[in-house]
C-alpha cells in the first residue's frame, strides 16, 4: 500500500494482493516507524456508506470505503474511488483509493504485484 498526502489531499494506491484482502478480510494496514513513534494507515470496508471519507486517530489515518463498491473490484476495470469529504463549511478533504499499476518507465521497485498499465502499448 502506499500513501501519497499534499495539503488536504489523501491518495493511497492499493497492489493487486492488497485489493483481494480488502474485499475479502475487509481491511489493509500499514505502518511507519520512527525513532519513538509510529505513523499508521489503513483502509476498512464498512457496508451502508455511500462515498470514501476518512479520519485521524491515534497516529493514524484511516480510510472508509464503502464495500458495495469492492464487490467486483479486483476483477474489473474501474480504477479507482474519488470523494471530497467536507471537513468545515469552506474546505474539504479529496479522497482517492486507486488500483496501483505497473509504471511504463524503467525502475527499480518491485512491481511484480501491481496490475497491468492500461496505458501499455504492445
Amino acid at each position: 500500500m502506499k500513501i501519497r498526502i499534499q495539503g488536504n489531499s489523501i491518495r493511497i494506491r492499493l497492489s493487486k494482493s492488497e485489493v483481494n484482502q480488502l474485499v475479502k478480510e475487509g481491511v489493509v494496514e500499514e505502518k511507519t516507524s520512527f525513532l519513538n513513534s509510529s505513523f499508521g494507515y489503513c483502509l476498512k470496508s464498512i457496508a451502508g456508506i455511500t462515498e470514501l471519507s476518512a479520519s485521524y486517530e491515534a497516529d493514524q489515518i484511516i480510510m472508509f470505503v464503502p464495500e458495495e463498491l469492492l464487490e467486483s473490484w479486483p476483477t474489473n476495470s474501474v480504477v479507482g474511488f474519488e470523494a471530497h469529504m467536507p471537513i468545515s463549511e469552506t474546505d474539504s478533504l479529496y479522497l482517492l483509493l486507486e488500483k496501483d499499476f505497473k509504471c511504463l518507465d524503467n525502475t527499480s521497485e518491485d512491481q511484480s504485484d501491481n496490475f497491468e498499465n492500461p496505458n501499455k502499448t504492445c
